[in-house]
């Protein structure tokens, strides 16, 4: 009942989708930037653009993990995925540095970049697996007339 009466719901169903599509407009042009040696400067900050949403999403989706587990991060029901979030926002956040400092040449920015992307891939994979079997253990206790746990199992990746 508290995920379906919090705000913070809707608002990661909206950030969720918007992230993902920042996800690969960036990853087009930072694989068009390393195929063809040119518009770095547009690759880089759709990198940079990338991890600030990012950052929202974690954000909002600790506020929503607070609101419905009672714990900002960690929460039994994600505790895997969470530990992933940190790894990949630990590769987003190195990337900035990276890319702040220019401490590595402009190609490594980008593998370093790709890195980062495989790992929200990955990790976007475990919220999406996470919602799928919430939804089919719904569907089959609806079926069933049993009632179910509110498992609270939304995208947050």
């Amino acid at each position: 009942m508290r995920r379906d009466e919090t705000v913070w719901t809707l608002v990661q169903g909206i950030l969720a989708p918007i992230q993902f599509l920042v996800f690969l407009v960036s990853l087009g042009l930072v694989v068009r930037a390393l195929w063809t040696n040119e518009g770095h400067e547009w690759a880089m900050l759709s990198v940079v653009v990338k991890t600030m949403v990012l950052y929202l999403i974690m954000i909002t989706g600790c506020i929503w993990e607070k609101v419905v587990f009672g714990k900002y991060l960690f929460a039994p029901a994600f505790f895997w995925e969470d530990v992933f979030s940190m790894m990949v926002l630990a590769l987003h956040t190195l990337y900035l540095q990276v890319w702040w400092t220019s401490a590595l040449p402009i190609e490594q920015q980008y593998w370093l970049a790709l890195a980062a992307y495989a790992a929200y891939v990955i990790n976007a994979g475990q919220f999406l697996i996470k919602l799928r079997a919430a939804r089919l253990q719904h569907a089959a206790t609806s079926a069933s007339g049993l009632s179910m746990p509110n498992l609270g199992m939304e995208v947050r990746a």
